[in-house]
């Protein structure tokens, strides 16, 4: 139980970081708010399951890489943080800018209404795997709840932590998101969203960067 509590704080900042990363859109999340706002919820929802599975293969790629990486070169870790908290910090300053930006964010559906059920979650996953962002996103996310002397549970821990919000979230996006009025009310609070979206991932970068490992 000691143990679990020292590595707490570190998969608690995992998981913040992945939970507000999904309210920042990318052509994942906009594929599937699309596709169930122009095609319906049902083909919204086999998207956001080939996304949310999309996401579960990038993290486990990451962890596995990771793990392999530091039983061979332990300092590797230290250019890992550094990797992910820039990047964390290019985040951040991003979001900032889209708060103060007044474009709203473009939506575009995945497929046609004559597509089968399959093909909806294979473009889901092909959405997300071929996203060059993820990878660098994993990278931060783990790197997060990772230290040097963390056992495996850890990892596992942020993993399955992160699959299960993934699943819940982009499911809950092609439910709320095929009605018109929840796509009005995100875009009137959008700039506040991105601002707490900029805030937190620059604190997040800079505490990977000078926080002790």
């Amino acid at each position: 139980m000691e143990q679990f509590a020292h590595y707490l704080p570190g998969i608690l900042l995992a998981y913040a970081a992945f939970f507000l990363g999904i309210f920042s859109p990318g052509p994942n999340i906009l594929a599937v708010i699309g596709t169930s706002m122009s095609l319906g919820r049902r083909k919204g929802c086999l998207l956001a399951l080939g996304v949310a599975s999309g996401s579960f293969c990038w993290a486990m790629l990451t962890v596995i890489g990771l793990s392999s990486l530091l039983t061979a070169y332990a300092g590797a870790l230290t250019i890992i943080k550094i990797v992910g908290g820039v990047y964390l910090i290019w985040l951040g300053v991003k979001a900032l800018r889209s708060a103060a930006a007044k474009n709203d964010m473009p939506l575009a559906s995945v497929g046609t209404k004559t597509d089968s059920p399959a093909r909806y979650y294979l473009r889901g996953l092909f959405v997300q795997m071929t996203n060059p962002k993820a990878a660098l996103c994993w990278v931060a996310i783990i790197s997060l709840g990772l230290q040097a002397d963390a056992p495996w549970w850890v990892a596992a821990v942020i993993v399955a932590g992160t699959t299960i919000m993934s699943v819940v979230m982009h499911l809950g996006y092609a439910l709320t998101f095929s009605t018109e009025p929840m796509v009005r009310f995100y875009r009137r609070a959008r700039r506040w969203i991105q601002l707490v979206l900029g805030l937190f991932f620059c604190f997040a970068g800079v505490r990977l960067l000078f926080g002790r490992s």
